[in-house]
C-alpha cells in the first residue's frame, strides 16, 4: 500500500518572528498541528484524501486564527461571505461554493455540492438555500464575530480599500487555509476555504472556490491548493498550472511549482504560496513571501509545522 502523506496551508504573506509574540506564534502552531492530526488521524485509519482534506480544513475553519468558516473577516457591510472548494484527484470530481453566509464549514457544504448535485459550483443565496435543504450547520453572527477582524474592518470601513488578510497591517498576510492529501489506495485530492478580503465589496470571488485557479487535483500529475492575492491566481490559473507543466513538460513537482510561484506568478505581480503533493510522495510547500503557515505529515514520520520562511 502507499505511504500517506498530508500538506496543510493556513495563509501565506509578510510573517516576520519579529512581530509575532511568543503566545501568538504557539497558538498558531498548535493550530496547524491540529490540523494535521485530525486529517492524519482519517489516513491513518484507511481513509480517503478526500475526507482527510475535508476534515483538516474543517479543523482550520473551526480556528478564529485564520481566515476561513469562524475566523472570516469582514465585508463592507459588516457581513461573513466564504467561499471554498474541494477535487478529488482520482475521478477530477468537484465542488465548490462562493459568498456564502452562516455556513459553520463551507469546505463540508463543497463537498456536498459535489456529491449530491450535478453541478461543481452553487453561490450566494442559491448555496445557501442548498445547505439548508441537505441539513448542513449553520452559525449565528456572534458565532463568527472576532474583535481582531472587527477592529481591522473598522479602519477601512466605508473606504474602498480592501484587505488581503486578518492583521491590522495591511500588507501582513494572506488568508485562506488549504490541505492536500495522499492515501492508503494511492488516491489524492485537495481543498481550499477562505473568508477572501476585508471590506470586500460587490460580492467578490477570488480563486479559492475556483476549480484550476485556487484548487486542483489529479491523481496522474498532483493536488494543490493556493493561498495569496486571488486575483492574480486567477489570471495566472495557478493549480492546474502547476499539473500542466507536470503532464506537458515533464518537470517535477518542486520544478512546476517553483516556475509558477516563484516565476509566473511573480511576472503578474502576484505573491503568495501554494502546497502540492503527488502519488510518488513527493510534496512542496512554496511561497514567494516572507511566510506561510504550513505543515505536513508523513506516514512513519514526525509531523511539521512552520510559519517563516528559511
Amino acid at each position: 500500500m502507499t505511504k500517506t502523506l498530508l500538506a496543510i496551508h493556513g495563509g501565506a504573506g509578510t510573517l516576520l518572528k519579529s512581530e509575532m509574540s511568543p503566545e501568538k506564534e504557539a497558538a498558531y502552531l498548535a493550530a496547524l498541528n491540529a490540523a494535521l492530526l485530525a486529517g492524519n488521524t482519517v489516513l491513518a485509519s484507511g481513509g480517503s484524501a478526500l475526507e482527510a482534506v475535508e476534515i483538516a480544513v474543517r479543523s482550520m475553519e473551526d480556528s478564529p486564527l485564520f481566515n476561513a468558516g469562524k475566523g472570516s473577516v469582514f465585508t463592507a457591510t459588516g457581513e461573513h461571505e466564504m467561499d471554498a472548494s474541494i477535487m478529488n484527484g482520482k475521478d477530477r470530481m468537484a465542488g465548490a461554493v462562493a459568498g456564502v453566509r452562516g455556513i459553520k464549514n463551507p469546505v463540508s457544504l463543497a463537498r456536498k455540492v459535489m456529491e449530491k448535485t450535478e453541478h461543481v459550483l452553487l453561490a450566494g443565496k442559491g448555496a445557501e438555500d442548498f445547505a439548508k435543504e441537505i441539513g448542513e450547520p449553520f452559525e449565528s453572527e456572534a458565532y463568527f464575530h472576532d474583535e481582531l477582524r472587527y477592529k481591522q474592518w473598522q479602519m477601512v470601513k466605508g473606504t474602498d480599500t480592501v484587505k488581503l488578510d486578518h492583521d491590522l497591517n495591511p500588507e501582513k498576510k494572506l488568508g485562506t487555509v488549504g490541505a492536500v492529501a495522499l492515501d492508503k489506495q494511492g488516491n489524492i485530492a485537495a481543498a481550499t476555504s477562505t473568508g477572501g478580503m476585508t471590506n470586500k465589496r460587490y460580492g467578490r470571488v477570488g480563486d479559492s472556490p475556483i476549480i484550476g485557479s485556487g484548487t486542483y487535483a489529479r491523481n496522474e500529475t498532483c493536488a494543490v491548493s493556493c493561498t495569496g492575492s486571488g486575483e492574480f491566481f486567477l489570471r495566472g490559473v495557478v493549480a492546474y498550472e502547476v499539473s500542466a507543466l507536470i503532464e506537458f513538460k515533464g518537470l517535477s513537482l518542486q520544478g512546476a511549482c517553483d516556475e509558477v510561484i516563484q516565476k509566473r506568478l511573480l511576472e503578474l505581480g502576484g505573491d503568495g504560496g501554494l502546497i502540492a503533493l503527488d502519488r510518488n510522495g513527493d510534496h512542496a510547500l512554496v511561497f514567494n513571501t516572507e511566510g506561510m503557515y504550513r505543515g505536513f505529515i508523513k506516514e512513519g514520520e514526525k509531523a511539521s509545522v512552520s510559519i517563516y520562511g528559511s
